[in-house]
């Protein structure tokens, strides 16, 4: 049986198939008038130019907002603004009557038994709530006054970039017990009668809000102190809980207007069903703060047999600017 060697189909396939991609053919240049460069369209270049023009326009156009350097979030605020937004009574408060000469929103406490957690609350609450808690300054009056450093080092690591001093009550007290010395009178709750007495020790405090160490600020402080008070010396809010009538003999009390010939005895009938003030929260102008107040409250204390209710009293003594409050105890 004789055999023979054929030559593989695929083999030779694939050798053509080399030598076809061995030499390729070189392909010559592109031919510019089939493939020419896109032209873009004269319209489309017009625009851009117009565009450009409109906005280097713009910049001409006087400016209707800018943001307001008191503003630590530096927020957009329109130029012509209403005169009486709170940023801008802050402002005025700041450059004229306002929480001091030195610009700062003071914020005065008394606590007669030591409590930081009701301190620090009080201080988180009014710092949260303020727009402005780089000039909230606070004046915290403890039992253990500037000696108590542990107190005063403690609320600083909590509120390490807050404004914040540690007073003592001691010359305070030492006015009230001057004054309430010959026990025709009955010691008021302190209370009730420092945030008057304050000032008189701290001069530097021209217009300060008093709050109660167990109130939680819910309003921006540099609202209620861009309060204008015209001619009042105290701000406060009605306690409506509390009424006049509650408290005071109204017989009594309309035997002494038409007897008495003080000048601070209202000529007018008081309000039997009026609301008394508030005494947590307080905006105080101690410039307006009469230097007898003390003498008068007393007088009506005694007019009226009341010894103890000095909220009462104050009633009596001074008009209170009414602002609605927006706080909780």
């Amino acid at each position: 049986m004789s055999s023979s060697f054929l030559p593989s189909t695929s083999f030779a396939t694939q050798r053509r198939t080399s030598q076809k991609l061995g030499n390729p053919k070189t392909a010559g240049p592109l031919d510019p008038c089939i493939t020419p460069a896109p032209n873009p369209r004269p319209i489309f270049q017009f625009l851009a130019f117009g565009l450009i023009i409109s906005l280097a326009l713009l910049q001409l156009l006087p400016a209707t907002h800018f943001r307001d350097p008191f503003d630590p979030f530096r927020n957009w605020a329109p130029l012509h603004s209403n005169p009486s937004s709170p940023l801008r009574e802050f402002r005025d408060a700041r450059n004229g009557d306002g929480g001091g000469d030195d610009g700062m929103v003071h914020v005065v406490s008394w606590m007669d038994c030591l409590d930081l957690r009701a301190l620090a609350v009080l201080a988180n609450s009014t710092l949260s709530s303020s727009s402005h808690p780089d000039l909230v300054f606070f004046h915290f009056f403890i039992p253990g006054g500037n000696e108590d450093k542990v107190s005063f080092y403690k609320l600083k690591v909590l509120f390490p970039h807050s404004n914040l001093e540690i007073h003592g009550q001691e010359q305070v007290k030492e006015i009230m017990r001057t004054v309430f010395s010959g026990g025709q009178y009955a010691e008021p709750s302190y209370e009730e009668i420092v945030p008057f007495i304050i000032p008189t020790v701290h001069n530097f405090l021209r217009k300060f809000i008093y709050v109660s160490a167990n109130v939680i600020m819910k309003a921006r402080v540099e609202e209620l102190i861009g309060v204008d008070l015209n001619n009042y010396a105290i701000a406060t809010a009605e306690d409506c809980s509390q009424r006049l009538k509650n408290y005071v003999n109204l017989d009594v009390l309309d035997a002494i207007q038409r007897s008495a010939s003080k000048a601070w005895v209202s000529e007018t009938s008081y309000a039997k069903d009026s609301c008394l003030p508030d005494f947590s929260v307080l905006v105080i102008n101690a410039r307006k703060l009469e230097k007898d107040f003390v003498e008068i409250v007393l007088w009506w204390s005694k007019a009226l047999n009341l010894r103890e209710r000095f909220q009462i009293l104050l009633y009596f003594r001074f008009p209170f600017y009414i602002y609605e409050s927006d706080m909780d105890q």
